[in-house]
């Protein structure tokens, strides 16, 4: 429980009073035992202690006041007395109650001070040594501050930050309070005169509205509002860059710009009015330096930082007063959402500020800032960029990372790709690798979560085999094919409308004739996310909110929408709507912006980018209509009659704004030998996998076209004929007859009926020698 060098100590305070034949061992004895204990002797000096000083005190007390035994009467063991064994207790239960396992001469310092009538803890005192010193020193290694010689001037506020504000900063004496600025701010100028700072490019506009309210007499503040990544920080580091290089008016030429480093600002504030200490000493400093510009990122973090459970007190209000006279120039920056949502409550601080819009940069834009940095990461990740490879990280970027701005996410896809192609280089000395529009490509497919394919643009072996390749997949929807594939077409070819999705289908018609396979096909083929959506479960008007979000009030409004947050997370992606005549009319409203605009804004007040989504949506309306029966011998066309039934179900600006609606007609019995066969293939393909080989003769097939066709129920039947008539079977000699190790299936008709022969696969005997 108790150290080694602690152990040494008692004793040697023990050693002490035997060998000055005193009767007791006594607190102070302890006290003078613990001045040549390593860890009191680093707390004391800590503290300001002089143990020199301390010492001789002890020394004196002790001679004078330590009862002594006799010369001529034997020596006796010396006994603790009451207040030394109180010490140790003390000591031993502070260490168990921290949850520590080792006792030192820190904790024994500490628990001196519990007997406040000795002479130790007056003597301590004496050296401006208090228990909440010792205390705060081993707890978090805070230094007290030593006192102020008599001929320094301090301010109110420099002379008592000891306890609680610049303590872990080595004091709060002129010198250390004078290297406040650079502890809590960091100095943009310096780091612009070092090299640190990238260029500006661009942003004139920004830069001249920030220079001219910083000349103004009062109110001088400029903030920059812009959503994140657009480049309000870097405004403020081009600034202090234009100041450095005497770019600026002579207004501003000597201004220094200082970012406020807030976390180090609160750093360490235990106990009331720590903070506020801290924050005055810092701003009186400010507004000493002669054209400082204080500089506050995330400016909206202000508002009630710092202040205490239920006090007024925070950052923000300390520094109105200074901001109305004009005493300290202040530079903010923050995103549109947290003006709007706390900034701008505080009516008396924003109206000291004027908000200066920073708008994201046009892609033109961003390839100019991307050529002023491309020495920068050039150097960094030694590579090439060709200017192709700039261009390209803008114009794809803008295209595919739709839920960032310009030209931050721009310039990570420089930097991505800078860093990928780095860590592969075998060694720094081979030559640069030159970075192109390809392996921008491939960068930007990582960060999007799409196939690169998509991504590429001179990818066109896919889109001219797609329509063959769905038609594989899905048999007699020839003219429903070529819709789709007509429109993806047109859309990658760049001469569809921007604002609007890549495609608005409405798939019609009866059930199980290949509508959501279709989607599901072009899913795989295209190499996108599907997101399906069955609308039986938006049957109620309330449901809708599901969607896009629960308005605010309602339990779950922070949550988001299930439709909105997974084309958040899956921008390109195919959207299917299945059953769509299944939801509440007021989904079909909701649709409306998303195929006229390509954007649905959720209950946060998300703008969610439906432009690089496929939008289908199925329905069985019409369809009883389109297969009724017809009246006498001749067979009626009833197909415009199920368009007529489409029309009542539809509103006309919502049929007006799809890109086309697509009638699937019902399977001819042709078609559904093709669809037995599919299926057969699939059942070959998963038997294959057990070792297992499937045979199905020609009359079999006959018989499964014939018994599992029904012009009203489509492609559905066959499935469960043949998990009726073969698989049901198959599945009890693969689990317990014949087909346990593997062997051959042989499927054909006897009497009119199908039957399934399984065989176990002999494996030949060894020959004996």
């Amino acid at each position: 429980m108790l150290n080694q060098a602690l152990e040494a100590t008692l004793s040697q305070a023990y050693r002490l009073a035997s060998e000055k034949r005193h009767e007791f061992l006594t607190v102070e004895h302890l006290l003078l035992a613990l001045l040549e204990n390593s860890d009191a002797q680093e707390v004391l000096h800590a503290c300001g202690a002089k143990n020199s000083r301390l010492r001789q005190n002890l020394i004196a007390f002790i001679d004078e006041t330590s009862p002594v035994v006799p010369e001529d009467v034997p020596q006796r063991e010396t006994q603790p007395t009451i207040g030394f064994q109180r010490v140790l207790q003390r000591a031993v239960f502070q260490v168990q109650s921290s949850g520590k396992t080792e006792v030192t001469g820190a904790n024994v310092l500490a628990a001196i001070f519990s007997e406040q009538e000795s002479q130790s803890v007056y003597l301590l005192k004496q050296e401006n040594v208090s228990r909440l010193d010792v205390l705060n020193f081993i707890s978090h290694g805070h230094k007290q501050p030593p006192p102020p010689s008599s001929g320094a001037s301090h301010t109110s506020h420099e002379s008592d930050l000891g306890m609680g504000g610049f303590s872990s900063m080595g004091g709060a004496n002129e010198e250390d309070s004078d290297s406040s600025l650079e502890k809590l701010t960091v100095n943009l100028n310096d780091k612009a005169k070092q090299g640190r700072l990238d260029p500006l490019i661009g942003r004139e506009e920004q830069v001249e509205f920030s220079i001219q309210t910083l000349a103004r007499r009062r109110k001088n503040n400029p903030l920059l509002v812009g959503e994140a990544g657009v480049g309000k920080t870097a405004i403020a580091e081009g600034l202090a860059l234009a100041i450095v290089e005497g770019r600026v008016p002579e207004a501003i030429k000597d201004a220094v710009v200082y970012s406020l480093d807030l976390g180090a600002l609160l750093a360490g504030t235990k106990y009331r009015g720590d903070f506020e200490k801290r924050m005055k000493l810092l701003l009186e400093q400010l507004s000493r330096v002669p054209n400082a510009i204080l500089f506050i990122d995330e400016i909206h973090t202000i508002i009630g930082a710092g202040s205490a459970s239920g006090g007024a007190m925070d950052v923000s209000n300390l520094l109105k007063p200074l901001l109305s006279r004009g005493e300290l120039r202040c530079m903010g920056a923050t995103t549109y959402q947290e003006y709007r949502n706390v900034f701008e409550k505080d009516r008396a601080l924003s109206r000291r500020f004027r908000k200066i819009d920073v708008p994201e940069t046009t892609v033109d834009q961003t390839t100019l800032i991307l050529k002023g940095l491309k020495s920068r990461f050039e150097e960094h990740h030694h590579v090439e960029y060709t200017d192709q490879a700039l261009k390209a990280a803008s114009e794809l970027s803008n295209k595919y990372l739709t839920e960032r701005f310009l030209p931050d996410k721009a310039i990570d896809v420089i930097d991505e790709a800078g860093a990928y192609f780095r860590i592969r280089r075998k060694s720094d000395n081979d030559k640069p690798i030159k970075i192109g529009v390809g392996q921008i490509e491939e960068i930007v497919a990582k960060l999007a979560r799409i196939p690169e394919k998509s991504v590429s643009s001179s990818d066109k072996h896919l889109l001219k085999n797609l329509e063959r390749d769905l038609k594989f997949q899905v048999f007699g929807q020839s003219e429903a094919i070529e819709k789709v594939v007509d429109a993806i077409k047109l859309a990658r070819s760049g001469l569809r409308e921007e604002e609007k999705p890549v495609g608005s289908f409405l798939f019609a018609g009866p059930t199980g004739v290949g509508k959501t396979e279709v989607v599901l096909q072009l899913s795989r083929l295209l190499g996108v996310k599907l997101l399906r959506f069955d609308m039986s479960e938006y049957m109620e008007r309330h449901s809708v909110a599901r969607l896009i979000g629960a308005p605010p009030g309602y339990v779950g409004y922070d949550q988001g929408g299930l439709l909105t947050d997974d084309v958040l997370k899956h921008p390109h992606a195919i959207v299917l709507l299945d059953e769509i005549e299944k939801a509440h009319p007021d989904v079909y409203n909701l649709l409306l912006q998303v195929m006229d605009h390509g954007r649905l804004t959720d209950s946060n007040g998300r703008e969610v980018d439906f432009r690089h989504v496929i939008l289908v949506l199925t329905t069985n309306a019409g369809a009883q209509v389109i297969s009724r029966a017809s009246i006498g011998f001749k067979k009626q066309d009833h197909t415009k009659d199920g368009m007529e039934e489409l029309k009542k179900t539809f509103s006309p600006e919502f049929r007006n704004r799809l890109d086309a609606i697509v009638e699937f007609k019902p399977l001819s019995i042709t078609t559904i030998a093709d669809v037995v066969n599919k299926f057969l293939m699939q059942l070959e393909q998963q038997l294959e996998e057990k070792k297992v080989t499937l045979n199905v003769d020609e009359s079999a097939r006959v018989w499964l076209a014939e018994h599992g066709y029904d012009e009203l129920m489509g492609a559905r039947p066959m499935k469960r004929l043949i998990q009726d008539k073969i698989k049901k079977p198959l599945a009890n000699e693969l689990l317990f007859g014949e087909l346990i190790k593997g062997g051959e299936v042989n499927v054909t008709t006897a009497d009119g009926e199908l039957k399934v022969v399984a065989k176990e696969t002999k494996v030949p005997e060894k020959l004996e020698k």
